[in-house]
């Protein structure tokens, strides 16, 4: 490396230890830190954030990065420039001030969405909430003057993602699972589940999540799981990764998946390779590929017959009486069962989408100015009532259910679906090469690993999110993979013809 490539690698390596410590402080305040200690945390946070600002909005960066682009580069310190450069143009487009009060804004707003939640009170979150959209489309503004918010935000999440594409996508999964579905709820034959209402016992759920934190390789030296209100997973470095969970008495099904979905999460982060260690390209590459990896260890290989085959003598016995008289493919239907219902992160596999295209459709709506956050639940319960036919009974099972806004994550929901679409089509890409199913029926997850590490995982942010989805796909992204995938699966258990 020459020496302006050098100072960049020095710099990038200051600004991962602000991070660090910025993670460390979120992860505490999201686990186990109280409460009344929000304003310190807020301080800390101002401080941190004010000097990563300084140092990748640094007048003297664009010159710096000029001269490493005239020196030998390989690919990754190509990319690392390149990354550099996108993240330096972005910031320097937003006032100094400005942005120190963005971040002290959300920090605010996470709070407020904790105690909103915990009381059953929009009221308490909504004045916050109205200042971030406030924001996002300001800052949207400050990134491209004229453009749709939406748009820039889409594109700012994964690049070369447009409005577009998304609705286009979203069309065609609405035309395939709306008739399907209704077809489910008319005609099908639906399974039994009546077992799976609790009592579940939480020592023994905990139990069981250690164990599917073995079969999914998760090693404790190197990820560790906590508890949290709003399941997440958070890299504080490529050999630490923090996943969370919930545990409830009366729903085993969501602890156990929280744990598989945040493991997919937590095995691509530990899987990017050393050589971007300190760099900004140490993460995954964007919201749609790291949904992929989530879904499709959570759905592809959790609720595959071949893993819950494997997982039921462990079932039986952690859970002996609650499960005396069930059989394995009776508990395989029942995690497969369609229901619709009013939380996302505990929705069945087929109805998921519209979880998330709810979500998709009001940031666009407040982003337009059609929608504004005063109206937010009573849009939202509209929406939940159209689309998958629910009554939303209050706030907290309704619009305040996801952290994501309170932390100014917008233009990120589409990827969770998107996400279960580009995991559906990387299946089959891993079919054309070994035995996929065989891996779920005998829990030697190790191929599946070996082969997202190789097409996927290792590249980090190293290659763009198009490059990476063909790679890992086996070719341009085709949302007709999943269509396929949820029509056989869905009539196969609901026995339509």
């Amino acid at each position: 490396m020459g020496q302006a490539m050098d100072q960049l690698r020095r710099l990038q390596k200051t600004m991962y230890a602000y991070n660090y410590a910025a993670a460390v402080i979120e992860l505490d305040e999201s686990t186990v830190a109280p409460s009344a200690g929000g304003e310190g945390r807020r301080e800390a946070l101002d401080v941190l954030e004010g000097v990563r600002y300084q140092l990748i909005a640094d007048q003297q960066l664009p010159r710096l990065l000029d001269e490493a682009e005239q020196e030998e580069l390989d690919e990754q310190a190509a990319a690392e420039v390149r990354e550099l450069r996108r993240q330096n143009d972005q910031f320097t487009k937003i006032p100094a001030e400005e942005y120190a009060k963005g971040m002290r804004m959300l920090n605010e707003c996470r709070e407020a969405w904790l105690k909103g939640k915990a009381t059953r009170d929009f009221s308490i979150y909504a004045p916050l909430l109205e200042q971030c959209v406030d924001n996002r489309i300001r800052w949207a503004n400050y990134f491209a003057p004229g453009k749709d918010p939406m748009a820039t935000w889409l594109d700012l999440g994964q690049e070369g993602l447009t409005v577009e594409e998304v609705d286009s996508f979203f069309a065609a999964l609405r035309e395939a699972i709306v008739p399907l579905l209704r077809r489910i709820l008319t005609e099908g034959k639906a399974p039994r589940s009546d077992f799976l209402d609790g009592p579940w016992p939480i020592d023994k759920q905990e139990e069981l999540s250690k164990y599917l934190m073995s079969l999914l390789k998760l090693d404790p030296d190197h990820c560790c799981l906590a508890e949290s209100e709003h399941p997440f997973t958070l890299q504080l470095y490529d050999d630490d990764v923090r996943i969370t969970t919930h545990y409830y008495t009366k729903d085993l099904t969501s602890s156990m998946f929280s744990v598989i979905h945040e493991g997919g999460h937590a095995l691509y982060e530990l899987n990017i390779s050393p050589k971007l260690r300190y760099t900004v390209l140490a993460g995954g590459s964007c919201a749609g590929l790291h949904e992929s990896q989530s879904r499709l260890f959570e759905n592809f290989v959790g609720r595959s017959r071949g893993f819950v085959r494997y997982l039921w003598p462990k079932l039986l016995e952690l859970f002996p009486d609650k499960l005396a008289g069930v059989t394995c493919e009776e508990f395989y239907r029942a995690l497969n069962r369609v229901q619709p219902s009013l939380i996302r992160t505990e929705a069945d596999e087929l109805t998921y989408s519209l979880h998330v295209m709810v979500r998709y459709e009001l940031e666009k709506m407040l982003f337009s100015g059609q929608l504004k956050v005063k109206d937010l639940p009573q849009a939202w319960n509209r929406l939940y009532k159209e689309y998958l036919g629910v009554d939303v009974p209050d706030d907290t099972q309704g619009v305040m259910q996801d952290i994501h806004w309170s932390m100014g994550s917008f233009g990120q929901f589409q990827g969770y679906a998107m996400g279960t679409a580009y995991a559906a089509q990387m299946v089959e890409y891993m079919k054309e090469h070994f035995d996929f199913d065989g891996c779920c029926e005998r829990a030697d997850l190790q191929p599946i690993l070996d082969f997202q590490r190789e097409h996927l995982w290792q590249y980090g942010m190293m290659r763009t999110p198009d490059v990476l989805i063909r790679q890992a796909c086996g070719g341009d992204f085709d949302p007709n993979c999943v269509v396929r995938y949820l029509t056989k699966k869905y009539s196969e258990i609901y026995e339509l013809d």
